[in-house]
């Protein structure tokens, strides 16, 4: 744990926020977005819970900024593999299929990102003000943006509001599925000791694929010829 003075600059200051932001990192590393508290989050980074609040208005505007980063980071990730995996020459729908399952199995590499998509809607815009709520989404419409491109390269067949709508329902689909797939003690209990229940479990990375492919094909089977 790290004690600060009181920060007497800007630069200071941006150190201050950025140890913040560290600290919930790492938090999240260990524990689910639901356990991260602005208590253990002032305790780890050296600060009282008062001097947190100076940088960042409550702990849901901390892990918004952190769902942001790690949106980025793996945008650039996915980004590098689709151009890596392209094949323009291959049909519509095996190029589809390809993109379904990037998009997943790259996701289920990057829990904390899926843990925070999870929270997002539900937990983390909920107590907010409107300041930092505009700031979160102006960056969100620019990471969908990215994300758009990077679909469009890939399938060309969809038109902008068709790739826009896919990414859409790709990210409310990855926060509902890791949300069904991470279940909690008490259930892994339940499906350990009864088998038929085992069957309800959900895997991450073939049920999202599953899923982006069927809206996919959807989608394809819809766009404009």
């Amino acid at each position: 744990m790290t004690t600060f003075q009181r920060a007497r600059s800007e630069e200071q200051r941006e150190i201050r926020r950025r140890a913040i932001l560290d600290a919930a990192a790492a938090m999240l590393t260990e524990m689910p977005v639901a356990q991260v508290s602005l208590n253990e989050l002032s305790r780890r980074v050296g600060l009282a819970k008062s001097n947190v609040l100076r940088y960042f208005e409550s702990r849901e505007a901390v892990l918004l900024e952190l769902l942001d980063v790690a949106l980025r980071n793996w945008l650039t990730e996915f980004d590098t593999a689709l151009a890596d995996t392209a094949d323009p020459t291959a049909p519509a729908t095996d190029r589809a299929d390809r993109l379904a399952a990037l998009i997943a199995s790259s996701l289920a590499r990057q829990p904390v990102l899926c843990d925070l998509i999870g929270a997002q809607a539900a937990v983390l815009e909920r107590n907010v003000s409107p300041q930092v709520a505009a700031e979160y989404k102006r960056a969100a419409l620019a990471n969908v943006g990215l994300l758009v491109g990077s679909v469009r390269r890939q399938l060309p067949e969809l038109d902008e509001p068709g790739a826009f709508r896919f990414v859409a329902a790709a990210v409310m689909l990855t926060g509902a599925v890791w949300t069904h797939a991470e279940p909690s003690p008490a259930m892994l209990t339940a499906y350990q000791e009864d088998p038929e229940l085992a069957a309800l479990r959900m895997d991450f990375t073939s049920t999202l694929r599953e899923m982006l492919e069927v809206h996919l094909t959807g989608l394809l089977a819809r766009a404009p010829h």
